[in-house]
């Protein structure tokens, strides 16, 4: 199952490198290429809330299959991309299925699998820690892969997507022989399986979901945004610089993950105050990168802005998981996915007011949003825990206490 994740976000995350190819080579304005990136979230945002229910229907195998086989064909509409823009529209919307049905269905199959009886040594947070990580590897090397073979192979605008579906089509085998966690079933109207209760726990509605859109927010402007705004600066190595950063960033953000665990917390919203004022300082580096038009700059943005995504990440996920009850741990790690991909949008909301606004000042605005998150979050530092959270600390408050009984 991890490599099934691994495989899907591989073909969400290539296309972002690319973009300054299609606006150099293809003469794309730099509107066209940011709605190229964000059209994405058409295809996500329902395949994150549908597919969980479907799965609960029809299991999560055949849900998760029809993933592999949206990877497929979102690699090879794209490959047709030397066509004209219409192409990259569709391919990009089904690679937004392809990442809304691993994020949705892969995720919690992967949380299910990493718990007894299947797995009796994972800790509470390996499915979460596992789920995140599979996600940062596959979009690091898909985008390292695609941007590399872009700079220096031949036929830049096919060659990666046949890579893509290259790794792709061995995972659409061995889904089938992962043991099945959810086999379905579950009748009744699909609007009321659509129904996540969970969505309104106080937890989730004044912490998670304020720092959610930050989440890939901060990845659309590190490797996404960036690049195009420095193209004058990096020149002919454009493409390699995007690549770079793309996989710094992606890269950094894996590497961070196994601290960002240490730093999260049940009694309190911590980690995401930690990752919210992380975006807020890196979107502030990479301000001072646009302005300058500092490559260095900009590898210092994407370093930071990869520390908040990985951090961001971990965190978010593990207070789903604590947030949600067992029916609800699907549907609620889609509304989640769906909140933190609305972020996606940012670059091409930026290009859409530049003018009248200045990139600067609107990089600035950014900033002045992400510290007011941080403050909001920060508010509500330990208020509305999940009732079995709270029982579990105050459980283990009451045992520190209580002195030994007697020593033999």
């Amino acid at each position: 199952m991890f490599g099934a994740i691994f495989a899907m976000s591989w073909c969400g995350n290539q296309f972002s490198p690319l973009l300054l190819m299609y606006k150099q080579h293809d003469h794309y304005s730099t509107l066209l290429v940011n709605l190229l990136l964000g059209v994405y979230v058409g295809g996500l945002a329902p395949a994150l809330l549908l597919s969980g229910a479907l799965s609960d229907r029809h299991g999560r195998r055949p849900m998760m299959t029809v993933g592999m086989l949206t990877a497929l064909a979102a690699g090879a509409v794209l490959a047709l991309g030397p066509l004209g823009p219409v192409p990259l529209f569709v391919g990009r919307l089904l690679s937004g299925v392809t990442v809304g049905i691993a994020m949705a269905v892969g995720n919690s199959w992967l949380k299910e699998l990493s718990q007894p009886p299947h797995d009796t040594d994972a800790d509470t947070g390996a499915g979460a820690r596992r789920a995140s990580t599979a996600f940062t590897l596959g979009s690091g090397l898909g985008a390292l892969a695609a941007g590399s073979l872009a700079q220096w192979g031949p036929r830049p605008e096919v060659l990666p997507f046949l890579l893509q579906m290259a790794v792709a089509v061995p995972f659409l085998w061995l889904v089938r022989r992962v043991p099945e966690t959810s086999p379905g079933g579950l009748g009744g109207p699909l609007r009321r399986q659509l129904r996540v209760p969970a969505a309104g726990h106080r937890r989730f509605v004044r912490v998670v979901a304020i720092a959610a859109p930050w989440l890939f927010a901060c990845a659309a402007l590190a490797y996404g945004y960036l690049p195009v705004l420095l193209s004058d600066a990096t020149g002919r190595w454009g493409l390699a610089y995007a690549t770079a950063l793309t996989g710094l960033t992606l890269g950094v953000a894996a590497l961070v993950q196994p601290f960002a665990k240490r730093i999260d917390t049940p009694s309190s919203a911590r980690s995401l105050v930690v990752f919210l004022f992380l975006a807020a300082a890196g979107i502030l580096v990479m301000t001072g990168a646009q302005h300058w038009q500092s490559p260095a700059l900009g590898v210092a943005a994407a370093l930071v802005l990869g520390c908040a995504i990985g951090t961001g990440l971990v965190s978010g996920l593990l207070e789903v998981q604590r947030i949600a009850g067992p029916r609800d741990l699907a549907g609620l790690t889609g509304v989640f996915y769906t909140l933190a991909y609305a972020g996606f949008l940012t670059p091409m909301v930026l290009a859409a007011v530049t003018p009248p606004f200045s990139t600067t000042v609107l990089l600035l605005t950014l900033v002045v949003l992400a510290l007011l998150c941080g403050t909001s979050v920060l508010l509500a530092y330990r208020r509305h825990l999940p009732i079995r959270e709270t029982t579990t600390i105050a459980s283990r408050r009451t045992k520190t206490r209580r002195p030994d009984a007697h020593v033999e």
